[in-house]
């Protein structure tokens, strides 16, 4: 084992032995003090990653029941209200993220996302807009945009959306252009490939089901702003926004990096794409019914009576029962199962730490130390995103960021005197486009890098116009479209 190995389980472990042996804070209850430090340590080592993160959240788990376990009931006096409250935490609530419907909602979900690779729908879809559109490089890159926005809503993978079907199919249609990764990488393929990455950033926030973290990073924040969206809010908010980006990314990537070719025989591909694929299967036609079927639902939920998550685990049924996949395709989807067990733990941690009132601490402690002055309550909320965003260089992984920095930039905001609509907005959307940044910015782009027409410069520079131009529409058009929602009721 090398130095810097046990230098990184040294402070990991550090965190919870710290908080076991030192006194809990003022104001701060002994078991919230006892889970901050397993909380903290959690979150370092999904950042250090000495083992994979279901290991490490299991790991965390456990742990969080043993500081409950050893931790005695005790009385807390709430800041806001001076009531004498009794904390008497059970093991059991730290288990608690494994019974969530988000976390539900995200494993269902994956297994749509396992369908649409499995029958070859996606593909169908895509070659079909690329043999009706893209006689372009540029109308290419639009019918990516479109794609994209149809699939995000069954996908929240976009390691498999971007790298499992759009990937797949670009690099093809690059390789038929005769774009050569070494030889002449700018005559389509550097465009055509950065674009599908720099779409998939922007199609992550639009929908709560387009990315796994969305519907975690609410959860975590809901404690501490009080603000919760279902599925049909988040689109209504990110609908204004995320089309005008969506509008102007594939433009925008073109212009920065202009591709050497600009006109496509698209009718050849799309017709080589299709046959290889073959004709539509009975599959495909039942999953294409129940993906309307599971929009409409998710959008008419309030009206229906049933949550996001009972849709989608409905769905999920229904797609084994009518053997559009089976179960051992679902087995066989590592990246279902191991989101369900990593994110049950941090939503688990998460909960106890809000049962422990460690949020209420957070915030009330900020409040005395932070004075952003009256009437800068915007201004404060445009500063927190600015950084939310700039962060994302230190982070290969979305659901690392969400882990560790949602509910600190949460808590800061709202001690800030930021509005609580805005602030969590903001935050749930720039966890997506922030990760366009970097090419070792979420899970897609190392499999797209790694195809080697993109040098570390030009991705960078696209990926900061992308990410910093999405936050400046976002502040701006963001704001006012979700004001005027407020206004209409909708929040």
């Amino acid at each position: 084992m090398n130095t810097k190995k046990l230098i990184h389980y040294a402070i990991i472990l550090a965190c919870p032995l710290l908080t076991a042996i030192l006194p809990a804070p003022e104001g701060l209850t002994n078991i919230g003090w006892h889970l901050s430090g397993v909380y903290i340590g959690t979150i370092l080592a999904i950042m250090f990653k000495p083992f994979p993160l279901p290991v490490i959240l299991l790991a965390g788990v456990a742990l969080g029941c043993i500081a409950v376990g050893l931790t005695p009931p005790e009385q807390w006096t709430d800041p806001k209200t001076g009531k004498v409250l009794e904390i008497a935490l059970e093991e059991e609530d730290v288990l608690g993220g494994y019974r969530s419907g988000t976390t539900w909602l995200v494993f269902a979900a994956f297994a749509m996302s396992t369908a649409f690779v499995a029958t070859g729908l996606g593909k169908r879809i895509a070659y079909i807009m690329i043999g009706a559109f893209g006689s372009t490089t540029l109308r290419l890159g639009y019918v990516n945009a479109c794609l994209d926005l149809l699939l995000s809503p069954a996908m929240p993978s976009t390691t498999a959306r971007a790298g499992g079907i759009m990937f797949p199919i670009m690099n093809s249609v690059v390789v038929s252009l005769g774009s050569d990764p070494e030889k002449s990488p700018r005559k389509a393929g550097h465009y055509l490939l950065l674009n599908t990455y720099m779409i998939v950033k922007t199609t992550g926030y639009m929908f709560l089901t387009a990315m796994a973290p969305n519907a975690v990073a609410l959860e975590l924040m809901k404690p501490i702003t009080g603000i919760t969206f279902n599925w049909p809010q988040w689109f209504l908010a990110a609908s204004v926004p995320g089309l005008l980006c969506l509008l102007l990314t594939p433009l925008v990537v073109y212009v920065l990096y202009p591709p050497e070719l600009k006109k496509v025989d698209n009718a050849a591909i799309a017709k080589k794409g299709l046959e290889e694929i073959g004709p539509i299967s009975k599959q495909e036609k039942t999953l294409l019914g129940l993906f309307v079927v599971a929009v409409l639902a998710w959008i008419f939920s309030d009206q229906l009576h049933v949550s996001s998550s009972t849709i989608a685990i409905s769905v999920m049924a229904l797609l084994v029962i009518l053997a559009v996949i089976n179960w051992e395709d679902l087995l066989k989807n590592k990246g279902a199962w191991n989101t369900f067990i990593w994110y049950g733990g941090i939503l688990g941690l998460s909960s106890v730490l809000d049962k422990a009132h460690f949020f209420t601490w957070l915030s009330e402690t900020l409040k005395q130390v932070m004075n952003f002055g009256e009437g800068h309550a915007t201004v404060a909320t445009i500063a927190i995103l600015t950084v939310s965003v700039g962060v994302r260089y230190l982070f290969a992984s979305g659901g690392a960021y969400v882990a560790a920095m949602v509910p600190v930039f949460s808590a800061v905001g709202m001690a800030a005197g930021a509005s609580p609509t805005l602030l969590a907005l903001g935050l749930l959307f720039s966890n997506s486009y922030g990760g366009a940044l970097t090419h070792y910015g979420s899970g897609p782009a190392p499999v797209i890098f790694g195809a080697g027409y993109h040098d570390t410069k030009s991705w960078w520079i696209v990926g900061a116009v992308v990410g910093f131009g999405s936050l400046l529409i976002h502040v701006t058009v963001g704001f006012a479209w979700w004001q005027a929602l407020s206004g209409m009721g909708v929040f």
